[in-house]
């Protein structure tokens, strides 16, 4: 008698549940490889969602974690503080110029909504009640809470939750792949730049402006055109407006740098790191902000100008101390160095990857690349095929010995930071083979 497959009681993310009867068990993992139940391994062509760096199972790290957990394994911030979460908050200050404070919480979509209420307060404390709009860039993504949703509105993800957010004003964002008709490259940039100077010169209300760092990476890997966010940066001080912003998912390495605001040349009041943080082996995000910023909070108990925010496990000590020691790890293995060799051989590659049927464009920069997956090249239009590309690839991906997962109709590799060479180009082979046997197999 054939034994039938358990059920999964888990509700996945992001996941239409009626497509997948079958989850592979992850049991294992070892360097850039996955291990599943049956033993398979798939190389992890998406970094554990983006957030891992050395691979699985560092030995440093899980050893790290070992020895906190022996002292204490949570303590609150509540009136209480623990020596990982100040030795950490010490170190980050260090590394990201002109901050001051770190607010520590559980993931980037909390770190950013800390961003956000910091900012909206910090004008209501010196009594600048009119300041009280957020703007933002076009296809931003912040999160996928309440707060984030609203300022990272991404249609294709929010769309039936949009009566219940708050309204923000969106600019746009200049996409080489998809301009507007009648613009060049570097026309569309100075359009969507001045768009942004005139509505900061019209509107009175707005308290900050919030933009991913370096790129957006969920809303389509846009990789901004060199000095566009230190203009935006500018623009921001000149019309007073603060400048939240987003190094969840671009900071740490991921981009080639490890502060990517310090690479963009640009002067952020306040800044959100996540994912990479404990190098993706406990959730943890982190606030940090100006000096400027901080001291609007001080004054007296009865004016009620501090922070009414907080989260149970703000300031974990397990995750702080593996954040320091893989902090420590990035000095030692000299990684941002590292990254930018390895990262070579996406540059080096991109034009194959280029003239697959399949492909309408590659993107990339650092340790990120994004496939856009197209009907037509010429007309550019995406694929639609009958079940999502997502499952497709995912399968197919799968068959091939690697773990993929794409955004809508475009392919993401993120692999951990510290992939070798080899894995590196193993993963874009299989990669292209995986798009090849998609073209052939589905209707798209």
């Amino acid at each position: 008698m054939q034994k039938m497959k358990q059920k999964s009681s888990v509700w996945h993310p992001n996941t239409q549940m009626q497509e997948w009867d079958y989850f592979d068990k992850i049991v294992k993992g070892k360097g850039m490889w996955l291990i599943d139940s049956k033993g398979n391994k798939l190389l992890d062509g998406v970094g554990s969602m983006w957030c891992n760096v050395w691979g699985h199972s560092k030995k440093e790290l899980i050893n790290a974690i070992i020895r906190q957990t022996k002292k204490i394994p949570h303590s609150s911030l509540f009136n209480l503080t623990n020596e990982p979460a100040e030795d950490l908050a010490k170190k980050l200050i260090k590394i990201s110029p002109n901050m001051n404070r770190v607010f520590y919480s559980d993931n980037g979509s909390t770190a950013m909504e800390i961003a956000f209420k910091l900012a909206l307060q910090y004008w209501k404390n010196y009594g600048h009640d009119n300041k009280t709009k957020l703007a933002t860039l076009e296809n931003g993504y912040h999160g996928d809470t309440f707060g984030a949703m609203s300022v990272g509105y991404v249609p294709e993800f929010f769309s039936k939750f949009k009566e219940q957010l708050f309204s923000t004003t969106q600019v746009p964002v200049p996409n080489r792949y998809r301009l507007p008709p009648g613009f060049s490259f570097d026309d569309y940039q100075q359009h969507c730049l001045g768009k942004i100077e005139t509505l900061f010169s019209i509107n009175n209300k707005i308290a900050a402006f919030v933009m991913e760092s370096g790129a957006q990476v969920a809303g389509g890997v846009i990789i901004y055109p060199p000095g566009f966010q230190k203009k935006i940066s500018k623009l921001c001080k000149k019309y007073d407006i603060l400048l939240i912003l987003d190094e969840v998912a671009t900071g740490f390495g991921r981009l080639g740098s490890l502060v990517q605001y310090y690479a963009q040349d640009s002067v952020p009041d306040i800044v959100a790191y996540g994912k990479m943080l404990t190098g993706g082996y406990l959730t943890m995000g982190a606030t940090l902000t100006t000096k400027k910023i901080y001291d609007s909070f001080l004054g007296g108990f009865k004016e009620m100008k501090h922070l009414f925010h907080g989260h149970t496990f703000t300031g974990n000590p397990i995750a702080a101390a593996v954040a320091i020691e893989n902090l420590k790890l990035y000095e030692k293995n000299k990684l941002i160095k590292k990254i930018q060799n390895t990262s070579k051989i996406f540059e080096k590659r991109r034009d194959e990857l280029n003239q697959l049927n399949l492909v309408g464009d590659v993107r990339n920069k650092g340790m990120l690349m994004g496939i856009e997956l197209v009907k037509n090249k010429k007309q550019k239009t995406p694929i639609s095929p009958k079940k999502s590309i997502n499952k497709i690839i995912f399968d197919e991906g799968k068959n091939n010995g690697i773990y993929l997962r794409t955004l809508g109709n475009i392919v993401m590799l993120v692999p951990p930071l510290a992939i070798s060479t080899k894995e590196l180009d193993l993963l874009i082979d299989r990669t292209i083979l995986t798009i090849k046997k998609t073209e052939k197999k589905y209707d798209l």
